[in-house]
């Protein structure tokens, strides 16, 4: 039976106010977290004479400016908004990419400190990347997929588009190419072969190779090039979700890795585990090879360490196994490196940092500056020493004591609460508790019926959770979490912690608003919304009532059941949608996956009133 009847035009106007307050309730932003007194610093930058280290402050809202000799700090920079990235324009200047959805790229005098902005119609920048030779700047407008091609004076010259959320990007040391590597993967996920993509750009003539990686590569998170050009490293999550989630022994779930590319060729050659046998290395972040080619070293973000790999020796295994000849009892030829955990025995040496939060390094001589989220710390390894798990600190500020939703989110991303430490929450769950793009066969509702990854924004908020509403709510959720996804027992006090983190979360405006507000298409699609009955679902400020229903989504064994009515708050960052991901748009929803009208009245909308609907709901 059609839910979804013609509603009387009084109660039009009044679901119309309801969703105009819903608009503006449902998209504020979180608290200035330049007041919480956490640097989080995450990004780091060497100047060309390996003098002086920038650390960028995530949610210090500053630039750290330290001397490599001394490793004592210098000065702090304030900056107008939190820092995404950095990038050297000369000697005494950097570009800084700052800010979420009023994003821009600044302009920094490291010696008199001053600030200005070049660019401000960014949404989410990340990885600036400063062209010399065509007196150009690149920027990662990372929620539009796109490359903003830029003059130095902030002046947009072009837009190259990539894949989905560009996080990365590296310039080859001869100037032809960027090497952008994406997120996420893009498409449906109720297929055989889902992968994140890394991007090369032609910057003559600005054309793009598109490269794949293997099936199940995702949250990538950092890419660098050697010194010749030649060869481009990019971390990730490499992703075993074709199976159920019953264990984690030897990389069941996730497995952690870093792909090797041939810039050159435009291929790529391999993707090489970070794990070993019984010993996951989760959340690969930072990656950089030293000054002499000698070394590939990268920093695990989930286990508070590095690894230092001989990056000869790497090589030579991966030319050996492309030839055919045995390297591993597992790999004797190239298509089984990336199942080997035996693969870099002999060739990688793994630090433990201590701190927490290993995300971003550089490598200036025979050190390794490794910037720690959570502990407010820079930790610089000297592979020089007898002994280079002897490591040096500096903090970058007074201890501050933590909160209950800082302590969440460093819980979150700790890979150490995992048996065998293979993976963290955020494997599945990146950038503050969204989604990975997959389909997950979780026991929690059966076997052989994988679900897609839900964001957890809100989830606290909008009980039940799951998409079957398997758990009564995300409490539930996060406990069962903690036992039978990361198969530890943990103390009840780190599951209170995530809960408050999640809770904390707050939805990012919309790339598909203007200047904040609905475009005139999404206005008319507000009306559209609620004519054809989305709003008997999806109200008030969260954009859901609570219920479950069946909507005509389900398949086989599952046709006929009710499913959890999601929020649809910052819809526009969850593709794919439906509980398994089948549709790759938002559009496909309405116009593809709409079976008798069961999940909305959109059969007899007109194409523009379509357009309008998907505007509006990917404005939410």
């Amino acid at each position: 039976m059609n839910r979804f009847g013609r509603m009387p035009k009084l109660l039009v106007v009044f679901w119309l106010g309801l969703l105009a307050w819903g608009c503006r309730s449902g998209l504020a932003e979180s608290a200035d977290a330049g007041e919480s007194g956490f640097k989080s610093p995450m990004h780091l930058l060497v100047s060309e004479d390996q003098q002086t280290l920038f650390v960028c402050e995530t949610t210090g809202r500053a630039l750290s400016v330290i001397d490599t000799e001394s490793r004592m700090l210098r000065k702090r920079i304030r900056l107008p908004q939190n820092p995404t990235g950095a990038a050297i324009l000369d000697s005494n200047r950097l570009l800084v990419t700052a800010g979420a959805a009023d994003g821009v790229v600044l302009e920094v005098d490291v010696d008199s400190s001053e600030v200005r902005s070049v660019q401000q119609d960014l949404h989410a920048p990340v990885a600036p990347v400063v062209d010399a030779k065509r007196k150009r700047i690149y920027v990662a407008d990372r929620y539009r997929s796109s490359i903003v091609v830029m003059g130095l004076d902030g002046r947009v010259i072009d837009r190259v588009a990539v894949s989905r959320e560009p996080c990365a990007a590296v310039m080859t040391p001869n100037g032809r190419a960027l090497v952008v590597a994406h997120e996420l993967p893009d498409g449906t996920a109720d297929g055989q072969y889902l992968a994140a993509k890394v991007v090369l750009i032609d910057l003559d003539s600005l054309h793009t190779v598109t490269l794949e990686l293997p099936n199940g590569s995702n949250s990538l998170r950092d890419v660098c090039v050697d010194a010749d050009g030649r060869f481009a490293y990019v971390t990730h999550v490499l992703a075993r979700y074709r199976l159920p989630t019953t264990q984690l022994e030897r990389g069941w779930m996730n497995t952690n890795a870093v792909t090797v590319i041939d810039v050159p060729d435009q291929r790529v050659v391999n993707t090489v585990l970070l794990d070993e046998i019984d010993r996951g290395a989760a959340n690969p972040w930072g990656v950089a090879v030293d000054g002499g080619g000698n070394r590939l070293c990268v920093a695990h973000a989930g286990t508070q360490e590095i690894s230092v790999i001989d990056r000869a020796d790497l090589h030579r295994k991966l030319n050996d196994a492309a030839a055919g000849r045995k390297v591993t009892e597992v790999s004797n030829q190239a298509k089984n490196v990336p199942n080997d955990l035996a693969f870099l025995v002999g060739a990688r040496q793994r630090i433990d940092v201590e701190g927490n939060g290993a995300r971003s390094l550089v490598i200036f001589g025979h050190t390794v500056a490794v910037a720690m989220f959570f502990t407010d710390e820079i930790v610089f390894v000297d592979l020089s020493r007898t002994n280079p798990k002897q490591v040096d600190r500096l903090k970058l500020g007074d201890d501050v004591e933590m909160t209950p939703q800082r302590r969440g989110e460093m819980y979150f991303h700790d890979a150490s609460l995992c048996f065998q430490t293979w993976q963290s929450c955020s494997s599945c769950h990146p950038s503050d508790g969204r989604v990975d793009g997959l389909n997950w066969d979780l026991l929690n509702d059966g076997i052989g019926n994988p679900k897609n990854t839900k964001s957890l924004l809100l989830s606290h908020q909008t009980p039940p959770a799951m998409a079957l509403g398997v758990r009564a709510n995300a409490e539930a959720a996060v406990r069962a979490g903690i036992r039978h996804i990361q198969f530890a027992v943990r103390p009840e006090a780190d599951a209170s912690a995530i809960d408050e983190y999640l809770k904390s979360l707050r939805p990012l405006p919309s790339p598909h608003r203007i200047d904040g507000e609905l475009s005139e298409a999404a206005e008319r699609g507000r009306e559209v919304f609620a004519t054809s009955g989305c709003i008997h679902c999806h109200a008030g400020p969260n954009f859901t009532e609570g219920n479950a229903y069946d909507v005509g989504t389900g398949l086989s064994r599952e046709r006929g059941k009710r499913f959890d009515t999601p929020s649809l708050v910052e819809v526009w960052r969850t593709a794919p949608y439906l509980h398994d991901g089948r549709a790759a748009t938002i559009k496909d929803v309405f116009v593809k996956f709409n079976e008798n009208d069961r999940h909305g009245r959109t059969s007899e909308l007109s194409d523009e009133q379509v357009n309008d609907l998907v505007a509006y709901v990917l404005s939410l």
